[in-house]
């Protein structure tokens, strides 16, 4: 077993007047007992409550993950192929994806609109040469 600090703060948020709508507050920190592996965490807490913890985290990094991709225009399709053997704890790594393909899978997924731009983009594209 071993002891932890765990410290947390309250940010300071201003409206759009600037007027200060939530005073910063902290830092503060706080010690708890925690275990040193995982088989002491589950002696510990239990393991549904490891696992449920464990889960969770994962969700929110796969999460984090998938909104970095679809900010650089991946399609869920390219997404998939990523992080799809996601392994718990382990970096992901970038998979090979044809260029084609995931233009065609974004274009497919897109507005008419965004359509119609990727389009013009290409006959622009066509013309220089």
């Amino acid at each position: 077993m071993k002891e932890i600090t765990v410290q947390a703060t309250v940010p300071e948020k201003k409206d759009a007047e600037g007027n200060v709508t939530q005073v910063a507050v902290g830092p503060f920190s706080i010690n708890v007992q925690s275990g040193e592996t995982a088989a002491e965490l589950i002696s510990m807490f239990g393991d549904d409550a490891v696992k449920t913890n464990a889960i969770s985290n994962w969700i929110v990094t796969l999460q984090a993950n998938m909104r970095s991709g679809m900010k650089k225009g991946e399609s869920v399709e390219a997404l998939q192929a990523r992080l799809g053997n996601a392994k718990m704890g382990v970096a992901t790594t970038g998979v090979k994806v044809d260029p084609k393909q995931a233009y065609l899978a974004m274009f497919q997924n897109a507005t008419p609109e965004k359509r119609k731009e990727m389009l013009e983009e290409l006959k622009l594209a066509a013309q220089k040469g």
